[in-house]
């Protein structure tokens, strides 16, 4: 029977579209999941929405929408985001869900019958957007002291549960599992937290409706302390029929949290379990924030938010994954710069590790036709590169179980750095001078081989499409590259055949892409939480000017995976389009379609070629667009 592993992120708040910092910990979580899938464990990995409270109430009302209506598009994309992003869960939570509701007003019921609830009145601060009270210590000068917005005073009727009878309890366990709060610096403020003082808490409200009713007392629904919080264990069956999945994950391995909700998750979900007489979880590690050029955290409010969609149309979900993982030590804060995203992909991912593969692999074919058939003439040069590649796992597992991602990249480019080392001291092409060379360049270029294998099972949690891509190129075997082979040398065997490919990474100019990169971002106008469509005139409409054209012709753009360059004539002139469609049409499903377009639209340069227009297409739901065709209207034709 395998061994669990349950690995979970926040539940994050649909209050508007998912970002890089949403991004930024549910990558890390995936990378640990696949990792432990890799090494044979049984992983669930759970993340999900935290659909109710007072602010989507609001937001809902004020686009006169059900709060329901209002955010299932907005869940939609953080669902399209994941899996853009190669998110691999098991499990995708919304509170909204029936199941999750009825367990969450057991367990309201159950802590009421323990006696860990009771009926009172909640005088104190309160900020909308963080769904939190808090007290004139906390709210200095009438701010929220988590996101630095206005609060307001609030007087209602609410349940409280006794939060302040754990403060011993959590202060021994803390004691008895020091591992239980990481990094060390969140495990030290929750302890001086946990001291100043706990006060009973807040767990039903009043004051609006959006949320699960408690079954005893219709006026009150469930606060969010027991709604989101009790998502691990309900997600798995916990006050259901069917417990099975409960029985066998729980405890959570780990819950992967921002620093600013570590609070939450390591005194308050701990101190309800203790009162319903569960286990805790194993580990709370509370990551840093993303922060963005100016030191500010990404968030929407604040206005600076990066689009991973923009990020992996423009360069691959690998690259991004790996600037998130490898740029920031997880933990710490990290800060989102333009050029640093863009140096990461030339210099680690073009330089290093492409510029590896396909040298490796053009010299294989040129001097070997592709085919290595002798392995034999070694020297002391060789030991040094073979004993690296054979110790890498034991470290990069070090790295692993301890959650310091950034560290086992690094290891993987020392090996990536020795390997491209190895090339020069042994120079190749001159060993391919000389027939009597033969032998040691076959060497040579075996060693060169086994080293991309084993980095090429290494990186796979982090960019588990580059992992496939070196393994086709090298023409590698699944039964050797898994994680039980990849301490192991020599065996690849005798007679593969490898098959150079595309470049991993296309090199990118930097000047020009940050300066494209840094327009797009000012230019992208943010999202709105309103999920209606804004109303417009008929002058405004007037002013969009739509035409049907003719493709002449379309290719791919070298510098991007996303988009397509398509030359397209409206019955008087030629004019080029770029459109990220790449994913959705190959460039010769579209040459002699007629399709419509905006051909008003102000010029925009993309990846270094300006843009005259933009195409019309439909998006049709679980990543699907289709162009809108009009084969039968008449190129240069006005859409009226």
């Amino acid at each position: 029977m395998k061994n669990t592993y349950y690995i979970t992120t926040p539940i994050y708040y649909p209050s508007g579209q998912a970002h890089l910092g949403h991004s930024y910990s549910t990558v890390a979580a995936d990378v640990m999941a696949r990792y432990k899938r890799m090494q044979g464990f049984d992983v669930m990995f759970l993340t999900g929405t935290d659909e109710h409270g007072q602010k989507i109430e609001l937001n809902a009302q004020k686009a006169g929408l059900s709060p329901k209506d209002y955010i299932d598009p907005i869940v939609d994309n953080f669902k399209k985001l994941w899996k853009l992003l190669g998110i691999s869960y098991d499990k995708f939570i919304r509170t909204t869900d029936g199941y999750h509701k009825r367990a969450v007003q057991k367990i309201f019921d159950d802590l009421y019958k323990k006696k860990e609830i009771y009926k009172g009145k909640y005088s104190g601060w309160y900020c909308t957007p963080c769904e939190s009270f808090f007290t004139d210590v906390q709210a200095k000068g009438g701010k929220c002291p988590d996101c630095g917005r206005e609060v307001r005073r609030e007087e209602e009727e609410s349940y409280f549960f006794k939060l302040s009878e754990y403060s011993e309890k959590l202060l021994k366990f803390y004691d008895d599992n020091p591992n239980f709060i990481q990094p060390e610096s969140r495990k030290n403020e929750m302890i001086k937290f946990i001291k100043e003082g706990l006060d009973d808490l807040c767990v039903s409200r009043t004051s609006f409706k959006w949320g699960i009713p408690v079954n005893f007392d219709k006026d009150h629904v469930v606060y969010v302390w027991l709604d989101a919080l009790t998502n691990y264990i309900t997600a798995q069956g916990y006050g259901s029929e069917d417990s099975g999945d409960y029985k066998k994950y729980w405890p959570a391995d780990v819950h992967f949290v921002g620093k600013e909700i570590v609070r939450f998750h390591a005194v308050i979900w701990p101190a309800i379990l203790m009162a319903l007489e569960l286990p805790l979880p194993k580990r709370i590690f509370g990551h840093g924030w993303l922060l963005f050029g100016d030191g500010g955290k990404m968030s929407k409010s604040k206005g600076n938010v990066i689009d991973p969609n923009i990020l992996c149309g423009r360069y691959s979900v690998d690259a991004v994954r790996y600037f998130l993982m490898r740029e920031i030590p997880f933990g710490s804060d990290g800060i989102f710069v333009n050029e640093s995203l863009i140096k990461r992909i030339n210099f680690d991912l073009a330089n290093d590790l492409g510029n590896l593969l396909s040298r490796s692999t053009a010299m294989v074919e040129k001097y070997f036709e592709s085919c290595i058939l002798e392995n034999s003439e070694f020297s002391n040069i060789d030991n040094d590169l073979i004993n690296m590649a054979k110790s890498l796992q034991s470290e990069y597992q070090k790295s692993m179980d301890n959650f310091h991602f950034s560290s086992a990249l690094d290891k993987i480019w020392l090996l990536i750095s020795k390997s491209n080392k190895y090339i020069d001291e042994n120079m190749p092409w001159k060993l391919a001078k000389e027939e009597k060379s033969k032998p040691r360049l076959s060497t040579v270029l075996y060693n060169l081989c086994e080293c991309l294998r084993i980095i090429s099972i290494l990186i796979s949690p982090f960019m588990p499409d580059t992992s496939k891509k070196i393994q086709n190129q090298l023409g590698t075997s699944k039964d050797i590259c898994g994680w039980e082979t990849a301490s192991k040398w020599g065996l690849m065997p005798l007679g593969f055949k490898v098959k150079k490919g595309e470049p991993l990474f296309p090199r990118i100019d930097i000047e020009k892409e940050i300066e494209d990169l840094n327009k797009i971002i000012e230019n992208k106008s943010e999202d709105s939480n309103d999920t209606t469509a804004e109303l417009i005139d008929i002058e405004d409409f007037g002013k969009i000017d739509l035409k049907v054209v003719k493709v002449e012709n379309c290719e791919h753009i070298k510098r991007s995976k996303k988009l397509l360059k398509l030359t397209v004539n409206d019955g008087k002139a030629i004019r080029t389009i770029v459109s990220g469609i790449s994913d959705y049409y190959a460039p010769e499903e579209l040459i002699g379609k007629h399709v419509v377009i905006v051909s008003n639209l102000k010029s925009a340069k993309l990846c270094g070629i300006e843009s005259q227009g933009m195409i019309l297409a439909a998006d049709c739901g679980e990543n699907e667009v289709k162009a809108i065709f009009a084969n039968e209207i008449p190129a240069g034709s006005k859409i009226r």
